[in-house]
């Protein structure tokens, strides 16, 4: 493939990936992400500073982007402590949803003006907003809501830009520590991960590459008839 990608998130556990294999592919890859993101894991393509959360940020670095993007990747967002939704104070909440769900949302408003025709738009969302578990109210909700946001896209961006998701079960980035940016990349992760990987029936937790090969399929002309779709990303455990 060739032509202008935009990954929003781009320097993330598996930004970091995606940046490097979209290059490698061919794609002229532009990266948003929060500042502190850039500085600590510069991503070697030109990148643009942004918080998702912000309406300004997003639209001062859609006028830096090139026009017709033959694809855009969103994969920001991030988790909050596990705790049960009763318990879950309400500016937490808020800022769960507002940091995935509302994002989302801010970045397909900002950025789907600079799509060209045919462009494809990948979103990620994760088995929890499929799957319920205890524990992960507000991000659950959230990203079922990235689901319906995907549906909701595709049918109002069609024919000419395609919208899919993936949906990832846990991936061992600092993801699972907070995020990159919002906390130490270095510590003790939030997740058994020898106890997550036994209950999953490919017998492992997935890897940066575990979930790129998926988007990059997003992108590729080899996913053309495809949208409003969740791609499950998941080793097994959950089958929809």
């Amino acid at each position: 493939m060739s032509g202008a990608l935009a990954i929003l998130g781009g320097c993330g556990g598996i930004g970091r990936v995606l940046v490097a294999e979209a290059t490698r592919a061919g794609y002229d890859v532009h990266v948003i992400d929060l500042p502190k993101s850039i500085e600590a894991h510069p991503p070697g393509v030109p990148a643009h500073p942004a918080d998702a959360t912000s309406v300004a940020d997003l639209e001062r670095a859609a006028e830096k982007l090139p026009s017709g993007l033959v694809g855009l990747v969103n994969l920001s967002g991030f988790m909050a402590e596990s705790r049960p939704v009763t318990e879950t104070e309400p500016d937490l909440w808020d800022e769960v949803l507002t940091g995935n769900l509302t994002a989302s949302y801010n970045a397909a408003r900002a950025f789907h003006s600079k799509l060209g025709k045919t462009a494809s738009l990948v979103m990620t969302g994760s088995g929890l907003g499929h799957f319920a578990r205890p524990g992960y109210g507000p991000y659950a909700v959230a990203k079922a809501g990235i689901a319906a946001l995907t549906r909701q896209l595709a049918l109002e961006l069609a024919p000419d830009i395609r919208v899919n998701a993936v949906a990832p079960s846990a991936v061992d980035t600092a993801f699972l520590r907070g995020g990159t940016g919002r906390s130490d990349e270095n510590a003790e992760t939030r997740l058994d991960l020898d106890a997550y990987a036994r209950a999953i029936p490919l017998g492992r937790i997935a890897e940066p590459k575990d979930v790129t090969g998926p988007i990059l399929f997003l992108l590729s002309d080899a996913s053309r008839y495809m949208t409003g779709q969740v791609l499950h990303v998941n080793g097994g455990t959950f089958m929809p």
